[in-house]
């Protein structure tokens, strides 16, 4: 009887890569200051929160209806941008730099265990779509002062943020039907 070859698969012998080989593959740790910022600039979300949080509950009974609902959307918007961060940083690190080595681990997101570059765009594009519904509710409240001294916004303006998320949301169906066209199977 002859002995079985060990399978190169399952053994977790590192592979010794040649120096530029190892250069290149190395290079993937430049990301690593890049969502080290975007964890900084997740603070300062937090902070923006927290500032606007703290104006909504100081300034309620001072509030109409329209500018409370102004305020919480910007604290929404607030949220979706740090989940938008969250997914970057996150789904960018495992799929760019390292294995973070969550399996298993109870508070691993859902999404995290079929991440990949595909659908982390798919996920990224949804993210900006509900960002930039957020923007667009927001200025179809504030619409109602159009042509008014008080209002902020101009008809121009409305029609623009329209046009701009139809443009997201067509970019988001066709990320999402390139990624559908690489994952069939012949």
């Amino acid at each position: 009887m002859s002995a079985a070859l060990p399978d190169p698969l399952s053994e977790s012998v590192p592979v010794k890569l040649k120096p530029l080989p190892l250069l290149i593959f190395s290079s993937r740790w430049l990301q690593l200051p890049l969502y080290v910022g975007l964890i900084v600039a997740q603070c300062v979300y937090v902070f923006l929160f927290v500032k606007e949080l703290r104006h909504l509950v100081l300034h309620a009974w001072e509030f109409t209806e329209q500018q409370i609902m102004l305020v919480v959307l910007g604290l929404i918007d607030v949220v979706m941008i740090s989940n938008l961060l969250v997914m970057v940083i996150v789904g960018g690190y495992e799929t760019f730099v390292s294995r973070l080595g969550l399996k298993g681990h109870p508070d691993q997101p859902e999404w995290l265990s079929h991440v990949n570059a595909g659908v982390l765009k798919v996920k990224l594009a949804m993210a900006i779509i509900g960002i930039s519904s957020i923007h667009l509710l927001r200025t179809f409240i504030e619409a109602g002062a159009l042509g008014q001294p008080t209002g902020r916004i101009t008809v121009d303006a409305v029609l623009w943020q329209t046009i701009i998320h139809m443009a997201f949301i067509a970019s988001a169906i066709g990320i999402a039907w390139v990624d559908r066209m690489t994952q069939v199977k012949h």
